[in-house]
């Protein structure tokens, strides 16, 4: 797409639908494909999910996790040996019928995600007790039928993500691997994305097919809208079963295994570009950006300019060799008030300027993105100042991001009352529940929210929302995305 001067053209707060589309083609992030619900991740986008991976992959191979890869295709025999799993996914999956001109003896299905295909091979590779825990993890591409309310990052029918999968002697120790790896997942979400959210558990009606149940990690966006960022399944034998997943245990006896399944997805971009972007386009929190620190020399001509290019060679050399990513946007025909809108709408976390006069004052001018502050810091503070406002920048983005958590998050009392807010107000509504089927399909019928977590508490006291019987539960409902 070509680039223009006009920068966003719709407020945030105005028209966010159109906000977001600008933001992803301008900040130069994704392109749409030519089938309906697919994109094209721009290098710029591809780096951001390159550090949340590489982040996560130390994280998980740290605990004895090793990544592997498995067939894209999956034969419709395999999705249907977990009838539960079958129903949730078949609606959505895209199918291979022929093999060049030739039909295929039995359908295929492009993977919506892995666990029949994985437990094949884990029926293949697990024997005995000493073959566990078998901890895998894998980094693809996966399918699902998204053809209506596509949203670039959000919502298509091919996204990236990773996909863990892992086989356990005991109950026990398949909880404390959904547990670690929910520890993990806010660790990435909130310590390098700088988005909160809310962790709990999902109902039976929103859990993930198959499992026993679905540990998640909830966001609330800027339009009052919940996101799903992160999921942990405890699947318990679930899968193992008719899999055949099963190790002679040191009693010398047969048993099947206990499973889990956990993924993250490039929907991380999506909740990163809705809840901290701004009129000017893209934010970027620093430590999942690709170009912390943009360079921007304000001469060319002459002796002047070669001595601005040398002094702005001499600070990116110094910062990425104490490992600040930084660039020097050196392009020609372009002004540097130019430059600076492009570099907003890219959302570099710091700008530098540097000219004749602040190489004759031995200094730099340093631009927050998030805020528009400017600061001239001398020439050797400048190394420390750049880390130092680096690391207030993340805590910044973070602490506003909570403030706007907080702002969307309200307790009710009574249905009345959640109906009204849930109009008016949208985001996070906090209630307690019974816990019954017809209560959470009443919610969805009449307003169209969910349920997006159930906290867990060893008493609740009060009465449900909707029935009016005594509560099981703290639940948080929102309409999502």
């Amino acid at each position: 797409m070509e680039r223009d001067d006009k920068g966003i053209g719709a407020a945030k707060l105005g028209d966010f639908p159109e906000w977001y589309a600008q933001v992803v083609q301008k900040a130069e992030l994704a392109d749409y494909g030519p089938v309906k619900g697919t994109i094209a991740f721009r290098p710029y986008s591809y780096g951001i999910w390159e550090l949340i991976q590489n982040a996560f992959d130390n994280m998980i191979k740290k605990t004895g996790h090793k990544n592997a890869y498995f067939p894209i295709l999956i034969p419709e025999s395999f999705i249907k040996k977990e009838s539960e799993h079958f129903e949730g996914f078949a609606p959505e999956v895209f199918w291979v019928t022929h093999s060049g001109n030739n039909p295929l003896s039995e359908r295929l299905i492009l993977r919506p995600t892995s666990e029949t295909i994985i437990y094949y091979f884990m029926a293949k590779w697990i024997r005995s007790w000493r073959d566990m825990p078998l901890l895998l993890n894998q980094w693809c591409n996966v399918t699902r039928a998204e053809i209506k309310d596509t949203k670039p990052f959000i919502r298509t029918s091919e996204f990236l993500w990773q996909e863990g999968h892992t086989a356990h002697a005991t109950h026990e120790e398949a909880e404390k691997e959904v547990m670690q790896i929910l520890e993990f997942y806010r660790k990435i979400i909130e310590e390098y994305i700088a988005v909160p959210v809310i962790i709990g558990k999902k109902s039976e009606r929103e859990k993930f097919a198959g499992a026993e149940y679905t540990m998640t990690l909830e966001a609330m966006m800027p339009d009052g809208k919940a996101l799903q960022c992160g999921t942990s399944h405890n699947l318990g034998q679930n899968f193992s079963k008719p899999f055949e997943v099963k190790f002679l245990d040191k009693d010398e006896k047969n048993k099947f295994a206990y499973t889990t399944s956990w993924g993250i997805s490039t929907r991380l971009l999506g909740a990163l570009i809705m809840v901290h972007g701004d009129d000017k386009g893209l934010v970027l929190p620093p430590r999942v950006a690709p170009i912390q620190a943009i360079i921007v020399p304000i001469a060319y001509d002459g002796e002047s300019g070669k001595e601005v290019l040398s002094n702005a060679d001499a600070i990116a050399a110094e910062l990425n060799r104490k490992g600040i990513r930084t660039e020097i946007d050196k392009r020609e025909g372009y002004t540097p008030g130019w430059k600076f809108n492009y570099w907003e709408m890219k959302g570099v976390p710091i700008r530098i300027e540097i000219g004749p006069k602040d190489i004759a004052n031995k200094r730099a001018v340093i631009v927050k993105r998030v805020s528009g502050e400017k600061n001239p810091v001398e020439r050797d503070k400048l190394l420390n100042q750049v880390k130092k406002d680096l690391n207030s920048i993340q805590k910044e983005m973070f602490k506003k991001a909570s403030a706007l958590l907080k702002e969307r998050t309200t307790d009710v009392n009574n249905y009345e009352e959640f109906k009204d807010m849930l109009s008016s107000k949208g985001g996070f509504i906090k209630v307690k529940w019974c816990g019954s089927g017809e209560c959470e399909e009443q919610i969805k019928k009449e307003t169209t929210a969910t349920c997006r977590a159930i906290i867990d508490q060893k008493e609740v006291s009060g009465k449900c929302v909707v029935c009016n019987m005594d509560a099981k539960y703290l639940a948080y409902f929102a309409k999502a995305y």
